[in-house]
């Protein structure tokens, strides 16, 4: 007699689907520098200090126009021709320092704590790590800055209401030259970013980014009057400030030309971060 034993064979585990592989998008690039800008207390709090300057320091400007009408003494030479527009924008000077440090804090500051590593290494071509910071915080510069300027003209303008310095939106050049600000603004966070991934050192870009708006304008001002005429209008900050300046003369480049000139500089900016980027390691 025999005995016949009967196995039941394991039944196969149904196949799981194949992953998809994972791509590195521009959007997913974008996306991801937009959570990393905001995850950063520094951003909030930087850029709340940009609109700060741009708003307090414009009024402020226009009450102590105001104040000097007032008291009738003769005007300072500084102050002869401000206009609304002038004055409320008075805080830009400082706005274009905080926006331009937390540019180059984007950038140089992955470096400085080595995260640059794990981004790259999610990005392996890497340019699309600078172009995305770039739009990113010059995005958000631009917005800040217009919102500061749109916010700080009318407030003036109503401070110097019935003065010979008064404007409106209305008036011709204004609106133009609120959107040159804050286009200016912008710009000057894409160039802090692009001098961050340039030096990789937050305290080197940041050098560099005063020098270049602030200290080197007083310096040409030493060199003959011949030069300075041939040199000053093409410097970053004298072409931007043309770019929202109601009026020119002679000295100074039209707000089209002044705004080709300081996309020269951000495009010079960009391309040498874009060259050291590709060519050396994090």
């Amino acid at each position: 007699m025999s005995t016949i034993t009967v196995t039941d064979s394991p039944t196969p585990a149904p196949a799981r689907p194949a992953r998809p592989p994972y791509q590195v998008t521009g959007r997913r690039v974008l996306r991801s520098e937009w959570a990393k800008l905001w995850s950063l207390r520094s951003t909030w709090i930087t850029l709340g200090l940009g609109l700060l300057f741009l708003i307090a320091f414009g009024v402020i400007a226009a009450v102590h126009y105001k104040s000097e009408l007032d008291s009738g003494r003769p005007l300072r030479p500084d102050d002869v021709g401000s206009t609304a527009l002038s004055l409320s924008m008075f805080g830009t000077n400082f706005a274009q320092l905080a926006l331009g440090v937390l540019g180059v804090l984007v950038t140089a500051g992955e470096y400085s704590t080595g995260m640059i590593r794990s981004t790259l290494a999610a990005v392996p071509r890497r340019l699309p790590v600078l172009w995305s910071k770039s739009a990113v915080f010059g995005l958000v510069a631009l917005a800040v800055g217009t919102v500061g300027v749109f916010v700080a003209f009318p407030i003036g303008s109503g401070i110097l209401s019935g003065t010979s310095a008064a404007l409106t939106f209305s008036d011709a050049g204004v609106v133009r030259s609120l959107l040159g600000a804050g286009l200016y603004l912008g710009l000057v966070g894409v160039i802090g970013t692009a001098l961050g991934a340039l030096l990789r050192s937050v305290a080197g870009g940041i050098a560099v980014l005063v020098g270049a708006l602030m200290l080197i304008p007083g310096l040409i001002s030493l060199l003959p009057t011949s030069w300075q005429d041939d040199i000053s209008p093409y410097l970053p900050s004298n072409a931007g400030e043309s770019m929202f300046a109601l009026t020119h003369d002679s000295s100074s480049l039209s707000p089209t030309a002044g705004l080709l000139v300081f996309l020269g500089w951000t495009a010079l900016t960009l391309a040498g971060a874009a060259y050291r980027l590709v060519r050396t390691d994090a």
